[in-house]
């Protein structure tokens, strides 16, 4: 897993984590049943505060994307290949869109009336 943080980015540094772990999760470079690095470990390595990879290992568990297992660590959920299949659809959709020449508000807008239904 290949992981970079910018301290100078306007994006906090835990946010900046869940976006590069989420992606990869998506992009399937990460794949169900994988471990994640221990959380100090990762900060190690990253020269950051333990606490942000805590943080940025609980959002992305509240999101679906991991498990947080006790003397296991972070593990990659089984149905992040599920993930990487509703990206491609996201991908065309966006595509679609654009076409439309529909605004990301637009879009947005009706994906969340899509979803409250």
């Amino acid at each position: 897993m290949l992981l970079t943080v910018d301290p100078t980015s306007v994006l906090p540094l835990f946010e900046q984590l869940v976006t590069g772990i989420r992606g990869q999760i998506i992009g399937a470079s990460l794949r169900g049943g994988e471990r994640l690095p221990a959380a100090r470990e990762l900060a190690d390595s990253l020269e950051i505060n333990v606490h942000t990879v805590l943080r940025a290992y609980q959002i992305l568990r509240d999101e679906g994307f991991i498990e947080l297992r006790r003397g296991r660590g972070a593990v990659v959920a089984d149905r992040a290949r599920d993930y990487a299949q509703l990206s491609r659809h996201i991908d065309r959709l966006v595509a679609e869109a654009k076409k439309l020449d529909l605004t990301a508000g637009a879009l947005g807008a009706l994906i969340r009336e899509a979803y409250e239904k």
